[in-house]
Formats: C-alpha cells, structure tokens, sequence
C-alpha cells in the first residue's frame, strides 16, 4: 500500500540534495512574462509507451512536470527477465518568447517503491538540447527493505548551466531509466520501482533558468 513520505523516505531524499542547490531565479534572469508553450514531438521507451506521458508548464514559467502514467520496473515473483529495467526518452519541443532563452537549473524526480529486503532500486536520468553535449547521467540507488515513496532532487552549478543557442530552434531532450535487482531477496516476492502515482500526483518537475538574449 501507498503510505506518505516516511523519515527514512525523507532521509533519501535529502541525502540526494547537494549544497549547491538553489532556486533557478537566483542563477539567471526572471521568467519571460508571456506563457511558454511545450509540445511532446516523440515519446519512446518500455516506460512510456504511447498515450502514458504527459507534459504541463507552471503558470509562473518556473518550470515544467512530466506526469507517467505507467512507467514501472521490477524483479522477482512473476516478473519477465526484461522488466528490471524500463527507460523513456521524451523529445519536447520548448516555444519561449522572442529575446529569451533557457537552461534547466534542475529537476526533482519522485515516485515509489516496495524493494525486499536484499533488493534495490536505481533511478538515472539526463537531458540535454537537440544537437549540444548531454548531461552527464545522475543516479540514484534505494535498497531494501523500502516500501514508501522517494524523490531525488538533482541541481546544476551555475557555472554549468547549459542555455539553448539565442535565435536558435533546438528540441529538448530527456532520458530516464529505472532499474530494479532482486539481488538476495526471497525470489518468490516481487520489488518495484515507479515513477507514477496511483492518483496521477506525483511529477517530475524540471526547474528553469532563464536569460535575456542580446538585442
């Protein structure tokens, strides 16, 4: 059963902040004040098959979430030998307004997991605009015995924040993959990861920092 977020849940999640961590405000310039528009060009993976991901902006222009709908990976019990491992590769198309442009200051991943004891869960995830260098991918691991909800909240430098070229139309890109080992679990019983809720609430959210082009 789905339980809210534990102290030890919380415990994870904050051990996967890192110091430099910061509002995406205090990287760059303010939001644009027209709204942006995000369109989902191609979803593709065993994650997030067609139909199963969704894409929303903040009314702020902050940031943007990703909803999954079906995007689960476990081992032991009846599961297939291919489903410990399920990815998603999201290709959006992001439509700022004319004079600024964008970078992600960071996202926060969250979902849930039921791991036995002796198995564990990973999370990894990059992205990266159409055509420039990807991210180097981040990873999280859970072990069991767990069975509670989890989030991981990743931040990038300002130093190393990666803005889409001014003037120019690049895609965004971002890959996710969960992976679950039943390692010296009972064989018998099946662990879980997810990144879907079964209320639809729980989003990944990915943070912007905006910057004004040159006139």
């Amino acid at each position: 059963m789905r339980t809210r977020l534990t102290a030890a849940a919380a415990c994870v999640a904050a051990l996967a902040l890192p110091l430099s961590a910061a509002p995406a405000s205090a990287a760059a310039d303010p939001p644009p004040p027209d709204r942006i528009v995000i369109d989902v060009l191609t979803v593709n993976g065993s994650g997030c098959h067609a139909g199963t991901a969704a894409v929303a902006t903040a009314s702020d222009n902050t940031s943007f979430t990703v909803t999954y709908s079906d995007y689960l990976a476990r081992a032991g019990g009846n599961s297939d030998p291919t489903d410990f491992r399920k990815n998603c590769q999201i290709n959006l198309g992001v439509h700022v307004p004319q004079g600024f442009t964008y970078a992600i200051a960071g996202a926060d991943y969250r979902g849930f997991a039921h791991l036995e004891a002796g198995a564990s869960g990973m999370e990894k995830a990059n992205y990266y605009h159409q055509g420039m260098a990807q991210t180097t991918p981040v990873s999280h691991t859970i072990r069991g015995g767990y069975s509670d909800n989890w989030q991981f909240s990743d931040r990038t430098d300002v130093s190393e924040l990666v803005f889409k070229p001014c003037g120019e139309d690049r895609n965004f890109n971002i890959n996710t993959e969960l992976r679950v080992y039943k390692g010296t679990s009972d064989p018998s019983k099946t662990s879980f990861m997810t990144f879907d809720s079964t209320d639809g609430s729980v989003k990944t959210t990915y943070h912007f920092a905006w910057k004004k082009c040159p006139a």
